[in-house]
Parts: C-alpha cells; sequence; structure tokens
C-alpha cells in the first residue's frame, strides 16, 4: 500500500481511511457495543488504515473517547492521523449549530482531552451557521493550526456559497461532503473548485447506505421506519432501477476478483478531485474488505462505462 498526501497538507494516509460514526454511536446504531468499536480501531491499527474519521455529534462524545481510548492503550497515537468534526453545540438539552470562533477555539479543547492528544491532524467545521462570517470561523482554527492545537483545516456540509467565504484567506485544506454515484450534485460547482484552489474532497456516504456495495436485490425489503425508506433512492421504481444498475458492475467486481463495494471505492479513489475515503464500517472485517480496492486499477473504459452508468 502506498500512502498519498491529503494535497495541500502534510498529511500523508492510506487512501482507504475509515469512517467511524458506529464507534460509540448508539445513537445511529442501537446495537453496537463499546467493545466492537474498541475492536474495530484495533483492526484498523493491525491492518493500516491510519486516516480515521469522527466528529463530536457520533456518541455524541463517545466516538472520540473510545478512540481516546483505544490510542492511549495501544501507543499508536502518532501512527494514526485524526480527523474530527464540530459544530454541534447543546444548550439545555436543545442543540444548535455553532460556528463561532469562541465556540470552535473551545470545542478543539474539548475534543483534545476527549481524543487523549495535544493536537488534532485535520479540524471540520462540521455545518455551517447561519450567523457568523465564515471566514471568521476558519481564522479561529487558522489561529489554532499557528499554535500547533491542530495540523490542517477542513469544512463540511458547505454549499459553495460558503466554502468561497470561508476560503477568503486560502486557509481551507479539505472539504467534506455528501457525494456517490446516486447524489452528484457536487460535480456540478463544488468540486470544480476544490480543484482549482488545491482543496482536497473527501466524500461521505459513498455506498449511499449500502445501495451501492451490492448489499441488496429487488427483493430486498426495509421495515416501516427505516431510515433508508426516506431516501430517493431507496424509494419504490428508483430502488429497482438503482439496484439494476448496480449489479451491471458484478462482471468488473468478478474479473478483478474482488466485489462491487471495492470497485466503487476505487472509482472514486480514480477521480481527480479525491485523495482519500472514508468508508464506515460496524465489523471488523469490513475494515480488511475495504482494503482491497488498493490493490485495483480500472481501465479508462470501466471508468467511463461506471461514470455514464450513474450519469443522469
Amino acid at each position: 500500500m502506498e500512502k498519498v498526501t491529503i494535497r495541500s497538507t502534510d498529511l500523508k494516509v492510506n487512501p482507504i481511511g475509515l469512517g467511524t460514526n458506529a464507534v460509540g454511536g448508539q445513537m445511529f446504531y442501537p446495537n453496537i457495543t463499546d467493545d466492537a468499536g474498541r475492536d474495530l480501531l484495533k483492526t484498523a491499527i493491525n491492518q493500516e488504515v491510519d486516516f480515521w474519521d469522527t466528529a463530536f455529534i457520533y456518541g455524541p462524545k463517545r466516538s472520540e473517547e473510545i478512540i481516546g481510548e483505544v490510542l492511549a492503550e495501544t501507543g499508536k497515537r502518532n501512527e494514526i492521523v485524526l480527523a474530527t468534526k464540530a459544530a454541534h453545540e447543546m444548550i439545555r438539552g436543545e442543540t444548535i449549530i455553532n460556528n463561532h470562533p469562541q465556540f470552535l477555539e473551545r470545542a478543539v479543547e474539548e475534543a483534545l482531552k476527549r481524543l487523549q492528544t495535544d493536537y488534532i491532524d485535520l479540524f471540520y467545521i462540521h455545518f455551517p451557521d447561519e450567523d457568523t462570517p465564515k471566514y471568521e470561523a476558519v481564522g479561529a482554527l487558522q489561529r489554532l493550526k499557528e499554535k500547533g492545537m491542530i495540523r490542517a483545516i477542513g469544512v463540511s456540509n458547505f454549499s459553495l456559497e460558503q466554502l468561497q467565504e470561508a476560503n477568503k484567506d486560502g486557509y481551507v485544506n479539505v472539504m467534506q461532503g455528501h457525494y456517490n454515484l446516486f447524489n452528484r450534485k457536487v460535480e456540478e460547482d463544488i468540486l470544480p473548485y476544490t480543484y482549482d484552489h488545491n482543496i482536497s474532497f473527501i466524500p461521505y456516504f459513498p455506498f449511499a447506505s449500502g445501495l451501492l456495495a451490492g448489499k441488496y436485490t429487488k427483493d430486498t425489503t426495509f421495515e416501516e421506519g427505516d431510515l433508508r425508506l426516506k431516501k430517493p433512492e431507496f424509494k419504490g421504481d428508483a430502488f429497482l432501477k438503482n439496484v439494476e444498475k448496480v449489479e451491471k458492475l458484478r462482471s468488473i467486481a468478478e474479473g478483478k476478483g474482488v466485489d462491487i463495494a471495492q470497485v466503487i471505492l476505487s472509482w472514486y479513489l480514480h477521480c481527480d478531485e479525491i485523495d482519500v475515503v472514508i468508508p464506515g464500517a460496524k465489523r471488523s472485517e469490513q475494515v480488511v474488505e475495504n482494503l482491497r480496492a488498493n490493490e485495483l486499477f480500472l481501465t479508462e473504459d470501466e471508468f467511463l462505462f461506471i461514470d455514464e452508468l450513474f450519469d443522469e
């Protein structure tokens, strides 16, 4: 495995990272245990998956806490590139989105304690608020970067206009956004901007809740109340058509001796705007399976076939 450098930073990582919202994420996954999260992280360490993505709201707080515990126990902090995010402030039982410089400074300090470290490799503003000038929010992070508390600055879920405002002084290193082959809106504006301004784009939900991993068939049903049913790609005829599209990738996967999920991850890594991907995992074997994408090479014809198949 050859490491890549996240552009405009000095962060060198395995291009297949790990999304950790299932670590301590009982609010999202009630059947997940803290011990399962610890095992997942230890597998990642053993497999040299060294770019971990977490956030305050995963838990809340619990994902960061478990990561801190595992890294303290194993002594592997300096081998892992940690990314975390903040914007959610809890006030008297309510959660608001806050990008105020003082809030972000406090959020970084508190995250450092939970992660049991004295620096964070990549810190994101998780969501934009309505009031704070984005260049002021990023300016606060730049001051923390100059102090050595963080190494790189990211924003997440920003519109193009918000990203432009945030990057007024050229301080933004990474943009994280919702992007997969069923949700390609950012190709219209965000991706051209990040590429032109040397900002790395990191997609989340790369598997579209498992749909792009080849997990489902036309006969798959979901129980009433399942969050997937709220997503357009899972509704009615659209779901049937999407399963059909994904199934057309099986011949490519079988020809390379991998699963559809690894073909999908490889497709993202063949995109010029993307340096790394952060697929989530609930089980240790998923961490190992995702890594097989590093071994794949898609031909130009294969890349274009997938691109056109999902181009609407």
